[in-house]
């Protein structure tokens, strides 16, 4: 059986769908986008977001394709343990929460978390940290382009293609009109839809198939799916913890967000968006536990998700699930376009190429990042080289030895910058290690380890005094007239 044949929605249908829902979303970047014509307006939303707003972006950008299609996929390959594992990336959104508070306090005028590694640990830290920082926003951004892609192939027979060109034209269109403006707003209206669409789904797969037959069906056909001590599942369960922290401590998607809310939001929006986050990955992870009650053949396993959900639901279902996971795919590729573009803009063609830039230079420069990033993006989700799981983890090897430095960097001042530096490089080469060596599932666990005994040893040995006011650092774009 392969995607197409078993695809529930018809193209056309599919088509529309997309098509109505681009047009929306393009329309309110326009609309948002009206009067971001400053630079903080465009890139950080005027720094004023408040607590509802706060807690939705945030919860609806790690809704991600990952969520709706790694998270399936895992549980079908390592059962229990992979979805209940994928909810661990909620304890990521729950530790930012006290670093988002702090973050606002310190750099009030921040821009990045390049910002932050450049002033607390120097040239040579930054630049190490860019390296791996840029490398994992691609890695997001790419496996988000093949999930819209896989997505809307298993659902309506569209070409992968053609489906991962739409996501990705309309992300970077309504982007590129509104700023983190429209970033912010579609990001309110995407949770809603997301968060209407699993309770809707789950209640249904639950009504049609029921707990006892998934439970029968698997453990009669796969039991090992229900094994508890299942070693690469366990080794899994820790990884995904600390990748997810990983991720969020040094994306500049989260720092984004830190600079943009009002001071004293930070700390109760990743609180809030951390618990409704939790639940979601094990309601899209337990639909790939009814695969052998479907007796569903499925040709792969980053397809699971889509299939067995539009098997259960039919039309009507498959409809729900593209308009969902549509949403989230819309929410997690907008946040990442606009943090990443501004990263670019901030510490490279600023830093490095011209430091005297104005203001109106550095937004326009972001517009045209934003572009690259789209066009970049597209080439390498072309070739299709890997599934979503494989992409995704191999990058955890990078982003877990991060985040020692951060979260010491923000609380202790005596951290070494050297240890800092140690626990990125050997860090990440250790995470690489355990990636090939044993498997994915442990890349981020390894390199977490080494970079926290780096940090550690080296601040124990030979401890560096830090001076926080340093990093109230003034950006010449707060200095020009309005």
């Amino acid at each position: 059986m392969n995607a197409v044949n078993s695809a529930i929605l018809d193209a056309r249908i599919g088509w529309l769908i997309l098509a109505l829902f681009s047009m929306v979303w393009v329309a309110l970047g326009w609309y948002w986008g009206r009067h971001a014509k400053k630079l903080d307006d465009y890139v950080l939303a005027g720094r004023g977001v408040g607590l509802a707003l706060g807690t939705a972006t945030a919860m609806a950008t790690w809704v991600t394709s990952n969520t709706t299609m790694a998270a399936p996929q895992l549980a079908f390959q390592m059962g229990i343990w992979g979805m209940l594992g994928y909810s661990l990336g909620s304890v990521g959104l729950l530790m930012f929460a006290p670093l988002a508070h702090r973050i606002r306090r310190l750099m009030p005028n921040g821009y990045t978390s390049g910002d932050f590694v450049r002033i607390r640990y120097g040239n040579t830290a930054w630049r190490v940290f860019l390296a791996i920082s840029l490398f994992y926003s691609l890695g997001w951004l790419v496996s988000m382009g093949m999930a819209g892609g896989i997505l809307i192939h298993a659902l309506t027979g569209i070409p992968y293609h053609y489906g991962m060109t739409v996501i990705l034209t309309i992300c970077v269109a309504y982007t590129l009109l509104g700023g983190f403006r429209a970033v912010i707003g579609t990001d309110f209206i995407q949770a809603l839809l997301i968060l209407s669409g699993l309770v809707v789904i789950a209640f249904l797969a639950i009504e049609k198939v029921g707990f006892d037959e998934i439970h029968q069906t698997v453990l009669e056909e796969r039991p090992e799916l229900l094994n508890l001590m299942m070693p690469a599942a366990i080794m899994f369960l820790f990884n995904n913890l600390l990748f997810g922290v990983g991720e969020i401590f040094h994306s500049n998607v989260w720092w984004s967000r830190a600079f943009s809310f009002r001071p004293g939001v930070g700390f109760k929006a990743y609180t809030l968006a951390g618990v409704l986050w939790a639940p979601i990955p094990v309601v899209a992870g337990f639909v790939a536990l009814a695969t052998p009650a479907l007796n569903l053949n499925v040709p792969a396993a980053d397809m699971v998700g889509p299939m067995v959900a539009a098997k259960i639901l039919g039309v009507t279902g498959a409809v729900l699930v593209l308009i969902m996971v549509f949403s989230a795919l819309s929410s997690s590729l907008d946040s990442l376009l606009a943090a990443t573009s501004i990263l670019v803009v901030e510490d490279i063609y600023r830093r490095h190429f011209k430091p005297h830039a104005s203001a109106s230079e550095m937004r326009r420069a972001t517009s045209w990042i934003i572009v690259g990033l789209g066009v970049l993006t597209w080439l390498l989700c072309a070739p299709r080289l890997t599934t979503l799981a494989e992409l995704l983890y191999f990058t955890g090897a990078f982003v877990a030895s991060t985040i020692w430095p951060i979260a010491a960097g923000l609380f202790w001042r005596r951290v070494n910058p050297t240890g800092a530096i140690a626990g990125m490089v050997l860090g990440s080469a250790a995470g690489l290690y355990g990636y090939f060596a044993i498997g994915f599932y442990v890349a981020a666990l390894v390199g977490a380890a080494v970079s926290m005994a780096c940090v550690l040893l080296s601040t124990w040995l030979a401890p560096r005094m830090f001076d926080w006011e340093t990093l109230n650092e003034t950006h010449p774009a707060q200095m020009e007239a309005p």
